[in-house]
């Protein structure tokens, strides 16, 4: 989803430089088309990927979705979907971490790195949401229209809220397009700016409070949408501290100083006076969302 749900859903952003391995530009252009074309159909994937956690989630248009009568016992429900889930969340951070990519650059190009990590966490969703069990029950049915409409609102507006957030910090990096582009034209991977856009001078992980809003404002909270989102929530706020810990140990007391002074996700009423720093997502460093992953 800091990125996670993701990538793809909740994901964190890319990073080239964790792998400490140069990008050879100098291929045949065969090579240099497949793997543009491999980053495409990555990209691609992501956003019918994308789409369907709309539906899934929102319990719309698609043949599966997160909520719904029990189909089973419980218990088998439960833990159906606790193994679904922490498929994804091991996939989702394992991958992201730097160790693990200086290990997976010796087998995979690295032009496709990022890419072969969005098209790995649209799988795990994917698996997912085909097996999800709904399980039944109500934890709260909100009867009103108008506040119906106010959740639903803040639904879409955490949607919104994700897709601007990669955007701000450059969604065709984060999702492996740039990577493979640079690569079929030629030319190195250049590091991004080093800023704090937009929502990121409010907040440290704006795309993980679309993630909140998407996760818990619903008029009827099932069982199992209640198991999701709290396991989803929990996976983020552990994925912060991994995600910082990397953030802290690459750029030393640049970051120190941008999480001193920007709160994590909560705004401050009242805004101190400061200059321009790093945000999480605008650089190349690549943790978990998280979507957050």
């Amino acid at each position: 989803m800091s990125r996670h749900f993701c990538t793809s859903i909740i994901s964190p952003p890319a990073t080239n430089h964790n792998t400490k391995l140069p990008i050879t530009i100098n291929a045949p252009w065969s090579r240099r088309i497949a793997i543009f074309a491999y980053g495409v159909a990555s990209y691609i994937f992501f956003l019918g990927v994308f789409a369907y956690a709309v539906g899934f989630i929102g319990n719309f248009l698609v043949p599966t979705r997160l909520d719904g009568p029990a189909t089973g016992p419980l218990w088998l429900a439960l833990v159906i979907n606790l193994g679904l889930f922490t498929l994804f969340a091991l996939q989702h951070s394992v991958m992201a971490r730097p160790a693990f990519k200086r290990w997976w650059t010796q087998y995979i190009p690295q032009p496709a790195e990022r890419s072969t990590y969005v098209l790995a966490t649209n799988i795990a969703l994917l698996m997912m949401f085909w097996l999800w069990r709904p399980m039944g029950g109500t934890i709260w049915q909100v009867e009103s229209f108008a506040a119906q409409i106010v959740l639903w609102s803040l639904f879409a507006l955490g949607w919104l809220t994700v897709l601007v957030s990669t955007f701000l910090i450059n969604h065709f990096d984060l999702l492996g397009l740039r990577q493979v582009t640079l690569y079929l034209l030629g030319k190195p991977y250049t590091e991004l700016k080093f800023v704090t856009p937009g929502l990121y001078k409010l907040v440290r992980h704006p795309l993980y409070i679309g993630w909140f809003l998407v996760m818990w404002a619903t008029p009827t909270m099932t069982a199992a949408h209640f198991v999701f989102a709290l396991m989803s929530s929990a996976y983020i706020l552990v994925a912060i501290q991994l995600e910082e810990r990397d953030l802290i140990r690459y750029h030393g007391n640049d970051y120190a100083e941008y999480r001193r002074r920007v709160p994590m996700l909560i705004p401050r009423l009242r805004r101190r006076n400061h200059q321009p720093s790093v945000a999480p997502h605008m650089v190349n460093v690549q943790t978990t969302s998280s979507v957050t992953g």
